[in-house]
């Protein structure tokens, strides 16, 4: 969520006014914590129910009351999160601006661009992690059972050289 406003609170930041297009941002946000609260049973003061609604019913699938309590729940989860991206962006101003003025000139900036403007990522190597994953498998070693997570991109399962055996029976023709 907080990502999501990231355009919108920028603007309130930098250029002291919102425009039209952090409409679009604000009712992603909005539609996203509906669902958190209504739909997947997240939310403490709704609790562990589901209100899906059907987009052709004009009928809601429950009382003005709990209405109110989503309603309530949903302003909240927004605004904790449009605090959070406020606090984030206001903390960190002096980047933010260095990567604007970078990208009027630059238009798309990658990963090694934003290391280069911003320094290595603060909170670790997850992301270098993940994305490195699949190139950390081990050589095949021609064993037909390969080890669980070193398969093919390092997924679950077998890869070249490293076939899972079939069930007993199967490939025997039984």
């Amino acid at each position: 969520m907080c990502m999501t406003l990231g355009g919108r609170v920028a603007e309130e930041i930098f250029f002291k006014r919102i425009t039209t297009g952090a409409q679009d941002d604000l009712q992603k946000v909005t539609r996203m914590a509906m669902e958190v609260i209504a739909n997947y049973g997240m939310n403490p003061a709704v609790g562990p129910l589901s209100y899906r609604q059907d987009q052709e019913s004009f009928q809601k699938p429950f009382s003005e009351k709990t209405a109110q309590l989503i309603d309530d729940e949903v302003r909240s989860m927004v605004r904790r999160a449009h605090q959070r991206c406020h606090d984030l962006l206001t903390e960190k101003k002096e980047q933010v601006d260095k990567v604007a003025r970078v990208l009027l000139d630059k238009e798309v900036l990658s990963r090694s661009d934003m290391i280069a403007l911003l320094g290595p990522r603060p909170y670790g190597d997850a992301f270098d992690d993940a994305v490195s994953f699949g190139s950390a498998a081990p050589e095949p070693t021609g064993d037909k059972e390969a080890p669980l997570g070193h398969g093919i991109e390092g997924g679950l399962g077998g890869g070249i050289g490293n076939e899972v055996p079939s069930p007993k029976g199967i490939d025997q023709g039984m």
